[in-house]
């Protein structure tokens, strides 16, 4: 047997190419003559398109008393058109292998869509109908106004959840729409009928105030010609400018327990409002934030997590809540987990410590290094399919960015240093100013976290 693997030729060993240069994909801009803003990315291989469409429907241009209403409105946009039943309408997406969602966010209303390329020019036929002429019957509001309410409960039964809530109550003023939950309350989305939302639509939703970006393998495809007669057939007014609330926040250090007696966890979640991408800081905001907390060797992990064991995973973050054109606009920071009851204030102990060692002693080299590999390096396989990019370019165009502000943000992170890396963090969280929420057992954590000094603790209903 020796003998015979000697006389054998193996086939040579595969040997790794030279590194393509990779660069977030930049869109073609243009306009159809209903005011309609497009841009279109062509991705070879691509076969299933991607389209997004923001509407200028934010959540603060809600009515009074009706928060949610976005929210209904948009899940109504696939029930049923002037042309279609709700089951029609769905047997018609199915039919040509396409799905349609659409959310409400602070910023507005997204549409998305995703069709085989060779089915586009239907997909974007019934995308262009529940935009056009979204039925709105007093049957469909209703179940989804059921539907809504249905949830509630359970969103509050859930630790993550009610302390996001929690965390935006105590923030913002209570008169600010941001402070309130994005989907409504059990009474504002009790209130909502088929008028209201009708109004909404009619008072916010038109092609003039409007972006569609379509991404894929656009190939042999007359992308012109399509939209022409599908989003080009919708028809509205110019519409007016709305102007963006400033985003006003409170970080005054302190703490708020969710009471929820007998938990054996407590879900945490510490925030503040910081800078958002407009700012010229936000690239060394997100790699320091990053090394903070931001995968399994970020420095939280690295102490609470293998070190003292008191979690499976603690992350940092920061999320835009809404920009204005002018520039202006705000991101939440915030650092979330989850730790076991009896080790909540030890816990706490250990997140200001490496708070507070980050301001004295910094990041590291090795630190900095290994976010920028994990940010900038994985940033292909982030976008191989045209959703993910379709999604990051709606996510620019209602963030008010430039085209290129993907692309250039990669860049600025891999010039970004350790000392800028380090100074953004210390920034983003200050230890004497964040607002801690802590959902669980207050008989069990209120008299360990008041000994901690990290702000006066308040106890409020679960």
């Amino acid at each position: 047997m020796t003998e015979q693997l000697a006389s054998m030729d193996f086939h040579p060993r595969p040997q790794a190419g030279e590194p393509k240069p990779w660069a977030f994909p930049a869109p073609e801009r243009g306009a159809l003559p209903n005011g309609l803003t497009v841009l279109r990315c062509h991705r070879p291989g691509q076969q299933v398109v991607a389209v997004e469409v923001h509407l200028d429907a934010p959540l603060d241009a809600e009515p009074k008393g009706l928060d949610g209403v976005a929210t209904i409105m948009a899940r109504a946009f696939n029930e049923g058109t002037d042309k279609h039943s709700a089951e029609e309408f769905a047997a018609e997406l199915e039919r040509c292998g396409a799905t349609m969602d659409a959310h409400a966010d602070h910023p507005g209303v997204r549409a998305s869509l995703e069709v085989p390329a060779s089915r586009l020019a239907k997909g974007l036929a019934l995308l262009a109908d529940a935009l056009r002429a979204p039925a709105f019957d007093d049957s469909e509001i209703e179940r989804l106004v059921r539907n809504r309410l249905d949830e509630i409960p359970h969103e509050s039964a859930n630790p993550a959840r009610r302390g996001a809530k929690e965390l935006s109550k105590q923030l913002f003023p209570a008169d600010a729409r941001v402070s309130r939950p994005r989907q409504g309350t059990e009474e504002t989305v009790a209130a909502i009928d088929a008028a209201a939302v009708r109004a909404f639509y009619d008072r916010h939703v038109r092609p003039a105030t409007a972006t569609a970006v379509v991404v894929g393998d656009l190939t042999g495809i007359d992308l012109d010609a399509l939209l022409a007669d599908t989003l080009g057939a919708w028809t509205g007014g110019a519409g007016e400018p709305r102007p963006v609330p400033p985003v006003v926040a409170d970080d005054t250090g302190r703490v708020v327990i969710v009471d929820r007696p007998g938990a054996v966890q407590t879900q945490l979640l510490i925030g503040r409002v910081g800078p958002d991408k407009h700012d010229r800081v936000w690239p060394a905001q997100i790699l320091g934030t990053y090394c903070l907390g931001g995968t399994l060797t970020s420095r939280l992990d690295r102490v609470l997590r293998e070190e003292k064991g008191y979690t499976y995973g603690v992350r940092s973050f920061a999320q835009v809540l809404r920009s204005a054109p002018d520039g202006s606009g705000a991101a939440m920071l915030a650092i979330s987990g989850s730790v076991d009851t009896p080790n909540t204030g030890p816990a706490l102990d250990d997140l200001w410590k490496v708070l507070r060692t980050l301001a004295a002693e910094g990041l590291t080299d090795a630190e900095r290094d290994t976010a920028v590999q994990n940010l900038v390096g994985v940033a292909p396989l982030k976008f191989e399919t045209a959703a993910a990019v379709a999604s990051t370019l709606a996510d620019q165009v209602e963030q008010h960015l430039p085209d290129d502000f993907q692309a250039r943000l990669y860049q600025q992170l891999a010039s970004t240093g350790t000392v800028e890396a380090t100074a953004a963090v210390v920034n983003a969280f200050p230890a004497d100013r964040l607002v801690t929420i802590l959902v669980g057992d207050a008989a069990q954590i209120e008299e360990p976290v008041k000994a901690l000094g990290i702000g006066e603790v308040t106890v409020v209903a679960g």
